[in-house]
């Protein structure tokens, strides 16, 4: 397969919105059984980049847990797309995600949001297919809001992979609370990762070379500290990363104990809301 040329620099954007991708590529192939993302391994053949330290920093553990995210994430999407045919969907933090590869209907309408920097990256390896629209602006920017088709008998679904932790509380609440205003009646799921996953994850990020602390935002029980951002937030549903996925018994017994470890701790976990009218 011809290899595209498209210059990586490191510690850019572009660099790290490459992890999740070969994740998904590197273990599709692995256990298809867990994601078979066919579209992330056409992607990860097509660059040429040398993965070695991505695959030394993420590692088998946090691969899977990569994949762990996306899966549950498409099997509520594809719940509500069951009974949304025509509905509208909101990736927000986009990066290099292949979603919309993997539960279109051939129907719903698509919306792929992040900076512009990762959009014009996005836009380098992945064309607009048709129903998907891309978007270049931050969340916080909600200017967005006006670039949505939102019907409400249609139904409008969020996502949120791999974002609210890089944020305060204050602020993801009220982005939260200003989508809430908006678009009544949608739902969102994102994840979500305990006070003792951002201690450990921002000490790595030190030792890497990373100034400050980027991750900020914990979550011990959502349905305790969600419900006091807003009164027009319900919770649908919440459940630790591993509790609803078949766990491959022949992987290595150091990442069983360690998905056993980290569901017992609630180290991640998947959380499901509802805007209410």
């Amino acid at each position: 397969m011809t290899q595209t040329s498209i210059p990586i620099e490191k510690g850019t954007i572009q660099e790290t919105m490459l992890g999740p991708l070969w994740a998904r590529a590197k273990y599709s192939q692995l256990y298809p059984e867990l994601l078979n993302d066919t579209k992330a391994i056409h992607l990860i053949e097509k660059l040429n980049y040398n993965f070695s330290e991505i695959q030394q920093y993420l590692g088998e553990w946090r691969g899977l847990g990569l994949m762990a995210r996306a899966r549950n994430f498409d099997n509520s999407l594809k719940r509500f797309i069951e009974t949304h045919p025509e509905s509208t969907i909101v990736n927000i933090g986009a990066g290099l995600d292949t979603t919309f590869y993997r539960v279109d209907n051939g129907k719903i309408r698509w919306y792929d949001l992040d900076l512009p920097d990762a959009i014009q990256f996005r836009k380098e390896l992945l064309s607009e297919p048709d129903r998907c629209k891309y978007i270049p602006s931050s969340a916080f920017n909600y200017t967005w809001f006006d670039e949505i088709e939102f019907q409400p008998e249609k139904g409008i679904f969020f996502l949120l992979g791999g974002f609210i932790y890089y944020f305060k509380e204050a602020k993801i609440s009220l982005l939260f609370n200003t989508m809430a205003e908006r678009f009544p009646e949608g739902e969102l799921i994102f994840d979500c990762i305990s006070k003792l996953a951002v201690k450990i994850g921002n000490r790595r990020f030190k030792k890497a070379g990373t100034k400050e602390p980027p991750w900020h935002l914990s979550i011990g029980n959502p349905e305790k500290q969600i419900k006091n951002w807003s009164i027009k937030i319900q919770m649908v549903d919440w459940f630790t990363n591993w509790a609803r996925l078949s766990i491959n018994p022949t992987w290595d017994t150091k990442i069983l104990k360690m998905i056993k470890v980290s569901e017992r701790l609630k180290i991640a976990k998947i959380v499901h809301i509802r805007f209410l009218k």
